[in-house]
């Protein structure tokens, strides 16, 4: 069982934080366009274009993030960062994050971790716990197994995981591009599709308490602008 749940679940979420995601999606395309503004050579660019239409942004607002990328439009420069540490109950902690101001940034991510009963470490502290692969989730209604994993490794990809209700294929970072390509291609409808960090080695919180926390800590690290992910190394029980 792979660690991403239902298709209806993922979807409610990022309906409620549109607007959110809208700020952190035309970050992600502006960092991308900076390698080009064509979608067609710019694989990084084709992806992050097709996240910021999956939840609705408007076209005005990527081609006015597009041409921020290429310098067609004045505008910020953004940074990427990567913070490690410890949640509560030792649960490592990821947080990935494009930023025009990176001491605001930090200070945010480290009030977030000491407000919250965690610990923000040292870069290399917990990342030897995740390993980066390609992740590209599509809806399994109606689809052969079979089919979809011929079509996934012929491309390249590395592994697929069968969920209640979608596949979700890994591949490696460099292959990431050519087996997204080859999924859209092959007609299939593309849920998610990202670069991420895969935890692998699981942690265990048991005390109620600590878990609450951990929930806390991770909600108010995703609902800042400047924070693109959070990745942690245990499933979250929020109730």
């Amino acid at each position: 069982m792979g660690r991403h749940g239902t298709i209806a679940n993922r979807k409610s979420a990022q309906d409620s934080k549109r607007a959110a995601m809208f700020t952190k999606y035309s970050r992600q395309i502006i960092v991308a366009a900076k390698d080009g503004g064509d979608p067609d050579f710019n694989p990084s660019l084709r992806v992050a274009i097709d996240k910021a239409k999956g939840i609705g942004m408007p076209n005005d607002n990527i081609n006015r993030a597009i041409k921020k990328g290429t310098g067609e439009l004045g505008g910020e420069t953004y940074e990427e960062l990567q913070f490690e540490g410890y949640g509560p109950s030792g649960v490592a902690v990821i947080v990935e994050a494009l930023t025009d101001n990176k001491n605001r940034t930090a200070a945010f991510v480290r009030s977030s971790f000491d407000k919250n009963g965690g610990n923000l470490g040292t870069p290399g502290c917990v990342s030897y716990m995740f390993s980066r692969k390609g992740v590209i989730i599509i809806d399994s209604e109606d689809l052969d197994e079979d089919e979809v994993m011929m079509v996934a490794l012929d491309a390249g990809a590395e592994d697929m995981i069968v969920n209640d209700d979608n596949f979700e294929i890994r591949t490696e970072p460099s292959a990431f591009n050519e087996v997204h390509q080859a999924i859209k291609e092959a007609g299939y409808e593309i849920v998610e599709a990202e670069v991420e960090q895969i935890p692998s080695m699981e942690a265990s919180v048991t005390d109620p308490a600590a878990m609450k926390s951990l929930c806390k800590m991770i909600n108010v690290l995703e609902d800042n602008d400047d924070v693109q992910k959070v990745y942690y190394n245990c499933e979250l029980t929020e109730e």
